[in-house]
């Protein structure tokens, strides 16, 4: 039994299908397969279920999960220990943040931290997921609350008015009313956000027109005239077209936090983006 083939195992499980796990370890799929045979063979049961949906764990597949997890987490620690003692600039930084975040906020730090240190190459990854900082899917993460996972060090970062917005030709609603305004938020996986029952509360005979877990995505949909969202400052007053509409009291803000885990905290080249965005950003 190999490591690697756990690996394999681990993709298949989290990701249901083998293009998925392949598309994840960046590895084609006939080698994915071949891997997972080698594995089935090396422990003499059937690991999964074929099925046409996707790959379902065996009951002997399931008893394995559990010590495969084991297993990757040591070896996740042991190659954060040896990472997080490299002492030079130079190499790959992995970050994860929001779309719009990522746009309107990150992306001057990163420009400029670029200049600084050539050598460092930032990958950017936007998504609503929260990626894993111990499985090393990021070495740096964004949010909109606070870390609740082990071993994450965080801190609060900045605190993120937000504003109402529409094109600069659409009727204004009026406040604690709404009748005949569109409402752009976020979709159902997010209703819980505040800003949604806010927009809501403050306009309660709108309709909602349209949703998205994407901000800017939010915001093109604005400047087309399709209705009112409310946006983070940054983003909606950085959109030519979009006026900020007064409703009387402000929405929600929100706190933006950043973490890594405590394995990178000596990571050179994380300590100098670090350094760099605290103190472009903080507050």
């Amino acid at each position: 039994m190999e490591w690697s083939d756990l690996r394999v195992f681990l993709a298949v499980a989290r990701e249901g299908t083998l293009g998925a796990a392949a598309r994840k370890l960046g590895q084609t799929q006939p080698t994915m397969g071949r891997r997972l045979q080698a594995l089935e063979h090396a422990v003499g049961h059937k690991l999964f279920q074929r099925t046409p949906a996707g790959f379902v764990l065996t009951d002997e597949g399931a008893a394995v999960l559990s010590h495969a997890e084991r297993i990757e987490d040591e070896a996740l620690a042991f190659q954060r220990q040896l990472a997080g003692q490299e002492r030079h600039l130079d190499g790959m930084l992995r970050i994860t943040a929001s779309d719009w975040f990522a746009e309107q906020v990150l992306a001057p730090v990163i420009a400029e931290f670029a200049r600084a240190y050539p050598r460092v190459t930032i990958e950017l990854l936007t998504d609503t997921r929260f990626l894993s900082l111990s499985r090393r899917e990021a070495d740096l993460a964004f949010r909109i609350k606070p870390f609740d996972e082990p071993d994450i060090v965080s801190r609060k970062l900045l605190h993120m008015p937000y504003g109402v917005y529409a094109a600069a030709d659409y009727p204004p609603p009026r406040a604690g009313d709404g009748e005949g305004a569109a409402l752009i938020t976020m979709d159902s996986a997010f209703s819980g956000m505040p800003d949604v029952a806010w927009l809501q509360r403050m306009l309660p005979n709108a309709r909602v027109a349209f949703r998205s877990n994407a901000r800017a995505v939010q915001a093109q949909m604005c400047v087309q005239g399709s209705g009112v969202a409310v946006l983070p400052r940054p983003l909606g007053d950085a959109m030519a077209g979009l006026r900020r509409i007064e409703l009387g009291e402000p929405p929600p803000p929100r706190e933006t936090w950043l973490g890594y885990h405590r394995d990178m905290r000596r990571l050179a080249r994380l300590r100098a983006l670090l350094d760099l965005v605290v103190a472009r950003l903080a507050d």
